[in-house]
């Protein structure tokens, strides 16, 4: 009897902690950056975002499996002793579609990135990457280096673009 009442509170308990979870975002939040490369799903998405400091965005007109966002430009402060110059990352593939960016370096300094191909099949990818690339453009200009946090709600794109920033500035040393 004993057994049955601990194993009825534990299922009971079970119950009611899978209930409290909430699986999905919603549409309408803002994503918020989260401390790493944690579990969270992507839709691997982007929406044109406009405003001061949120770049372009834009879909390409064949299939709109790819866009670009290019990084808020500030007059770029050019680092001794290096020219200005771009490099192109890998492109990766993620679960939503592929993520590349392109890196400006005044000598060793990012002074901006831009994101060549990242998914916009549908209005969900172009939703959520228009709001997640500006800020990770922003977050790797502020960091000098790939190692920066992952965007909460798009964390497939976050990877990829992470991914596809390390091997640019591989290439760029090497």
């Amino acid at each position: 009897m004993r057994r049955a009442v601990v194993t009825s509170a534990a299922t009971a308990a079970g119950v009611v902690l899978l209930l409290s979870l909430k699986p999905h975002q919603s549409a309408g939040n803002a994503p918020m950056i989260s401390s790493g490369a944690g579990a969270g799903s992507d839709s691997g998405s982007a929406s044109a975002a406009t405003g001061p400091g949120s770049g372009t965005a834009s879909g390409s007109g064949a299939g709109g499996a790819t866009g670009t966002v290019s990084s808020p430009s500030a007059a770029p402060v050019p680092a001794s002793g290096g020219a200005t110059r771009k490099v192109s990352g890998d492109t990766v593939n993620t679960r939503y579609g592929p993520v590349q960016v392109q890196v400006t370096l005044a000598g060793s300094r990012i002074t901006a990135v831009d994101v060549v191909k990242y998914p916009t099949e549908d209005r969900r990818d172009r939703e959520i990457n228009g709001n997640a690339l500006p800020v990770l453009n922003q977050e790797a200009i502020s960091a000098q280096s790939a190692q920066i946090d992952a965007v909460s709600g798009a964390t497939y794109t976050s990877d990829g673009y992470v991914r596809s920033l390390q091997s640019a500035l591989d290439r760029a040393k090497g």
